[in-house]
């Protein structure tokens, strides 16, 4: 902006200030006229006074000009952010600088209104985003005006400012929503369907929860939405039920067994003292058997609930196999077999739960143990490679992974079999034939492990080298 200056004054170079001159000596020029008009003075005599109180009239407006003026600027300057000087130093006159004192007050007013909402809405933000469930703010159109962390991530990042009929499908969820939205209903309780943001053709079961604000909330926002995600639910009752269903079918034969050698006990062979030792010792194969399948049923089961959680260790697979050596040592020295291992210098840790990897290269072992021939070795070799495998039933992690293989001296398996093996409570039937027991969940729980950490497992059976598992873990779980 332009500014002329007139002594010590700046005032802007527009009209204004010549017309407030002009207005305010108007009465005068019409007193003057009159007096001419009237022969009461001369138009030189006229003119001349006209003259003196345009002057004066300017020097009397001049110095309010340029406060108002310099005020003006100094309040846009505020407006717009763009200034931190103090007003109240550079304005000598006392209505001025009592105005200047108004806006300061009111500015730093205003400034802590603003921050302490910024902090407010920053708190209640980073409160909404610790929430576990999805959250989703709409208004009178159905347009989502906010969506917390788990909202964004369970939707998209994107979700915000488009309308719930663009982002959900299911009808019945958006005729609960319209009803609030409408007022005609206070609140909506409903389970629908939801495409995953990953995977559209996979879709999880949500509970929604659909509440009008008070009549009494200010802003746009008129509905809150609460979504929580029960397929983990569904999956933990289907589980219940499968874990029911196959106890019960795999408890039925030895139970029976058990029930009918105490019947025999207690009558026929009541005083069969052979009999009775005997009937004992496989009443006791039988309960081992049980306790057996029943500990694999619940450790398949705790599997399984983690299998959406990322394990946080960071372990060293030489050390696991080791701890696995010094447990199987003495069952792999009753059938006159050896533990040997080969595995480099260095290996890369990984990314993966503990226990449950041990428990992975514990069950392979104790099946090499358990199906290989006597006397023979049993090679655990470790090595590192720089990817994983693809697999056809589930995803693989990306990059550089520890390989884990177990091979022992056993019969070769069949291309049928190899197919099966990972099958719950599926057991080769040349395994049956030979009275080798085993419960079939072993392979069941390896793989599930397996899919957790996002790796692999193959199988190469010949009948010059035998059989060899091999498991890949990613070195990191993205």
């Amino acid at each position: 902006m332009l500014f002329k200056k007139i002594g010590r004054y700046e005032i802007d170079e527009n009209p204004n200030f010549v017309a407030r001159v002009l207005v305010l000596s108007l009465p005068a020029a019409f007193v003057f006229i009159m007096l001419v008009v009237l022969n009461l003075l001369t138009p030189y005599w006229a003119i001349v006074s006209y003259g003196m109180i345009v002057i004066f009239n300017m020097i009397f407006l001049l110095p309010v000009s340029s406060e108002l003026q310099q005020l003006k600027n100094y309040i846009n300057e505020l407006a717009k952010g763009e200034t931190s000087k103090d007003f109240n130093a550079s304005v000598s006159g006392l209505e001025a600088r009592e105005i200047a004192e108004a806006v300061n007050s009111a500015h730093k007013f205003w400034l802590y209104k603003t921050d302490a909402l910024e902090s407010q809405v920053m708190s209640d933000t980073a409160v909404l985003d610790t929430l576990p469930d999805p959250i989703l703010m709409i208004d009178r159109s159905g347009n989502i005006l906010g969506a917390n962390l788990s909202a964004r991530e369970f939707l998209g990042n994107n979700i915000t400012n488009n309308n719930i009929e663009n982002v959900f499908s299911a009808n019945n969820f958006i005729n609960a929503a319209n009803r609030v939205l409408k007022k005609e209903s206070e609140s909506e309780n409903l389970i629908f369907y939801v495409s995953r943001k990953k995977d559209k053709h996979a879709e999880q079961k949500v509970y929604a929860h659909i509440k009008q604000l008070p009549w009494f909330s200010k802003g746009r926002t008129v509905a809150v939405i609460s979504l929580y995600d029960l397929t983990k639910a569904v999956k933990i009752e289907k589980m219940q039920s499968d874990f029911v269903a196959n106890a019960s079918h795999e408890l039925r034969t030895p139970l029976s067994i058990i029930s009918g050698f105490i019947e025999t006990l207690q009558t026929t062979a009541k005083d069969d003292e052979q009999a009775r030792e005997y009937f004992l010792k496989i009443m006791a194969d039988q309960a081992e058997f049980m306790s057996e399948l029943i500990e694999n049923l619940l450790s398949l089961s705790r599997i399984e609930l983690t299998q959406d959680e990322k394990p946080s260790e960071m372990i060293n697979l030489p050390e696991v196999v080791e701890e696995v050596i010094q447990a199987m040592s003495l069952k792999a020295s009753d059938k006159n077999m050896r533990l040997v291992t080969e595995m480099p210098e260095k290996l890369p840790k990984i990314n993966a739960d503990h226990q449950q990897v041990r428990q992975l290269i514990q069950n392979l072992v104790d099946n090499a143990v358990k199906y290989g021939l006597s006397p023979s070795d049993i090679t655990i070799s470790l090595k590192e490679v720089e990817k994983i495998p693809a697999s056809k039933s589930f995803n693989v992690a990306d990059g550089k992974a520890v390989a884990v293989s177990v091979n022992n001296k056993g019969a070769k398996v069949s291309r049928e079999d190899l197919m099966r093996l990972t099958e719950r409570f599926y057991r080769m039937q040349e395994h049956k034939d030979l009275n080798i027991k085993g419960t079939g969940l072993g392979l069941s729980i390896a793989k599930q492990i397996i899919i957790r950490h996002h790796g692999n497992l193959t199988v190469n059976s010949t009948n010059y080298d035998g059989t060899t598992f091999t498991v890949y873990l990613p070195c990191e779980i993205k």
